[in-house]
């Protein structure tokens, strides 16, 4: 019962936010690969306004696998609560990294913003692997060592 309601909140969030998630075989496996991971949700007046996912890579290492939050609720803080509930649920589960991917900033000017937020929450750049998602979508690794 509660896979399906991530699944229904995944999907609304998602296809709300084209710039980021307009490839619809990459939106759509975020949305089915909701159900199976630790799912943070966000609700204002009973309606779903943002997610977050966390799945497992490694041992020690977890990755906030997507998350989105609608344009209407964008700057309010809710990423950042999102975030931070994951945060805290990775490190006291025992997780030692945090990483996420995105493409690689200057590419375009929706993910410069994206890389901005995950900077300003205390993510380092990793590594960038130039074609992992196409040579037009440079995928760049940010990591963030995990204390309590």
């Amino acid at each position: 019962m509660i896979l399906t309601r991530n699944k229904e909140i995944s999907r609304k969030i998602l296809e709300a936010l084209p710039e980021w998630f307009g490839i619809k075989e990459a939106r759509e496996n975020y949305i089915e690969e909701s159900t199976e991971q630790i799912f943070f949700g966000a609700i204002d007046l009973d309606e779903p306004v943002g997610f977050l996912c966390l799945k497992e890579t490694g041992k020690d290492t977890v990755e906030l696998a997507v998350m989105g939050v609608v344009k209407e609720h964008h700057r309010q803080g809710i990423g950042r609560s999102l975030f931070k509930e994951a945060k805290k649920y990775a490190c006291e589960t025992g997780y030692t990294f945090l990483q996420v991917k995105t493409v690689q900033m200057g590419r375009y000017k929706e993910y410069d913003r994206t890389n901005y937020f995950y900077q300003s929450l205390g993510f380092k750049e990793f590594e960038v692997f130039p074609t992992l998602w196409g040579e037009d979508n440079p995928c760049q690794i940010y990591v963030m060592a995990l204390e309590l």
